[in-house]
């Protein structure tokens, strides 16, 4: 998934901030035990997640995707004082471990998580984002865009992780991930609501800033 070099890899790993302990142990045991432990932010795009929080001090977060907890961690970072976090995944097999790295890093009372399917569950939260992070199944990406946009603040941000995805995005066979995350890219990058970039961090990851009136 990381498409730099690996010595250019660890030199920009080297020049940016350490992970906190907790974090330090959650890549361990993420990495150790959970399949797929590559679905993990990771050092430096979790310290880039944390740096954007941190530069918006969001009162409200979505994140669609906890996974293991490291990205919705480094999100709270930034969280103003009276902010919560709203995370969202499928899979219940790794809420214990997500509840545990929660509390270890002290963020348990602004997170509220939630199991099952985004679709059905975005439209029943009443609130609305400051920033987002959609880091889910990519054939919805377009669908969760399209669920969140009326809910984020004017000024407001939607970050999509994986949308460079491995360099599939440029080939000319595509399976139907990279095709949806290819369709989702174009969306973006005509959707007159945002204005956007593109930041090759690892695998990619699609800044959208939904435009004030």
């Amino acid at each position: 998934m990381n498409l730099l070099d690996e010595k250019l890899s660890d030199y920009a790993e080297s020049h940016t901030s350490d992970e906190s302990d907790v974090l330090r142990q959650l890549n361990r045991e993420t990495n150790a035990k959970v399949m797929l432990p590559q679905m993990l932010s990771g050092h430096l795009q979790g310290r880039f997640l944390s740096m954007i929080s941190k530069m918006i001090l969001p009162k409200s977060i979505l994140e669609i995707g906890t996974y293991t907890g490291y990205s919705a961690i480094c999100l709270a970072e930034g969280l103003s004082n009276d902010g919560v976090l709203h995370t969202i995944d499928i899979n219940e097999e790794l809420e214990e471990m997500v509840t545990k790295y929660f509390d270890q890093s002290g963020i348990s009372k602004k997170v509220k998580k939630y199991i099952g399917n985004a679709l059905e569950i975005i439209p029943n939260i009443n609130d609305t984002f400051d920033l987002v992070f959609i880091d889910a199944d990519k054939i919805n990406y377009s669908n969760y865009f399209d669920l969140v946009i009326d809910k984020v603040t004017p000024g407001g941000y939607i970050l999509a992780d994986n949308v460079l995805w491995s360099g599939k995005v440029v080939e000319d066979k595509k399976d139907k991930d990279t095709e949806a995350i290819n369709n989702y890219n174009e969306k973006i990058q005509n959707d007159p609501r945002v204005e956007n970039a593109l930041v090759p961090i690892r695998d990619g990851i699609m800044i959208a800033r939904k435009i004030i009136d």
